[in-house]
């Protein structure tokens, strides 16, 4: 009789500022996964380049630090699936945090029993986004190629990149260029 192998335990790093949510999570992925913890922003960024993980779960608040650190776990490891867990889904910060590389955007009041599914998800290369907002995506993606140049006087038709459209798209909603660079996980001199 053969037995086949148990699939890989997930290595997770969960950061969030309060304990109870670390503690939370942690449990509720125990024994499927092997998680380690950050408490804050800078030490997420440190554990993810030093463990490596498969998914990072953030309860960061997204407005704060929260995408600056997807856009540097990210760019610093590339493996990692991140999902920015949230207090209030909000459909502008979805797709803020989508724009800085994050697999997912769920809220923390998500069914414990649903975490290690989530997990193993990403793991597969599934995205943890509410449903509500799939469609956002889509009319982004089929809006976007329309938009890839721009008419500028003097110059003719210039195109642009898509980092580049990000900014222009947030400039045109009024943002200052400190909150495009949070929005972005950019430096401001890089707006």
């Amino acid at each position: 009789m053969s037995s086949a192998a148990a699939p890989p335990r997930a290595h997770v790093l969960i950061a969030a500022e309060r304990l109870p949510t670390r503690v939370g999570l942690r449990l509720a992925l125990e024994p499927e996964a092997r998680c380690t913890e950050a408490a804050d922003a800078e030490s997420a960024v440190d554990a993810a380049v030093r463990d490596r993980p498969d998914v990072c779960l953030l309860g960061l608040d997204p407005g704060g630090q929260g995408l600056r650190v997807v856009s540097e776990i990210v760019s610093k490891v590339p493996s990692a699936m991140v999902i920015l867990l949230t207090s209030k889904l909000d459909e502008d910060e979805f797709m803020a945090a989508v724009r800085a590389g994050a697999s997912g955007y769920l809220t923390n009041s998500l069914d414990p029993a649903r975490l290690p599914h989530v997990v193993r998800g990403a793991m597969n290369g599934e995205p943890a986004v509410p449903r509500k907002f799939v469609s956002r995506l889509l009319d982004e993606l089929r809006t976007r190629e329309h938009r890839r140049s721009v008419v500028l006087a003097g110059r003719g038709r210039v195109a642009l990149t898509t980092r580049e459209w990000e900014v222009v798209e947030l400039l045109l909603r009024g943002a200052s260029t400190a909150e495009i660079a949070v929005a972005l996980g950019v430096a401001p001199v890089t707006v």
